[in-house]
């Protein structure tokens, strides 16, 4: 598998979970994700550094000869020196100066989540002049040539500042859509 849905794509539904649950135990299963010894070890971290509470990996004291499962399965030495190498962290500190720390950077989160839902908002705007526009000359919302330059330009973009082109593609997708349910409502009004 890719490696970039090991970083997220596989813990949408745990992390959605968690948020919904924050009570309910989560287990991951690292052999039936990965399907194969590799990156057991890679998911089995990631896994514990979103907060799930354990781990579920296939041993057998001879994996290549398991009636099933066989390529997903770790003896059972490889298993401890796997369980012992991951960081098992804790979800909170008793540090007061921890918590300051992290509230001041909260606060900036929050800050720039208020400036980019201005700047969303500022931009819907523009779309739905733009809708106007193509309402008044009959011309279709979606522009393909044009959302493939948008497109391009943004991960091109973000690549340069360290973001990924899923991500990208993913968060432009999301404002496409918004945009053509805004032109939408222009051009049926």
């Amino acid at each position: 598998m890719h490696a970039s849905f090991y970083r997220c794509g596989i813990f949408i539904l745990g992390i959605e979970m968690k948020r919904r649950f924050p009570e309910m135990i989560l287990i991951c299963d690292p052999s039936h994700i990965c399907g194969n010894r590799t990156n057991l070890q890679s998911v089995s971290q990631k896994s514990i550094d979103l907060d799930f509470d354990g781990v579920m990996i296939e041993s057998h004291i001879d994996p290549d000869n398991a009636w099933s499962d066989a390529k997903q399965q770790i003896t059972p030495e490889v298993l401890k020196e796997m369980l012992e190498a991951i960081r098992w962290r804790k979800d909170d500190v008793a540090s007061a100066e921890f918590h300051a720390a992290l509230e001041k950077l909260r606060q900036q989160i929050n800050q720039l989540d208020d400036e980019l839902l201005q700047v969303l908002s500022t931009r819907m705007k523009v779309a739905e002049k733009i809708g106007e526009y193509k309402k008044n000359n009959d011309i279709t919302i979606l522009q393909t040539n044009r959302w493939n330059e948008i497109l391009e330009r943004a991960v091109g973009k973000g690549s340069k500042v360290g973001l990924s082109e899923d991500f990208i593609t993913k968060y432009m997708d999301a404002v496409h859509m918004e945009s053509i349910n805004h032109q939408n409502k222009i051009m049926n009004s």
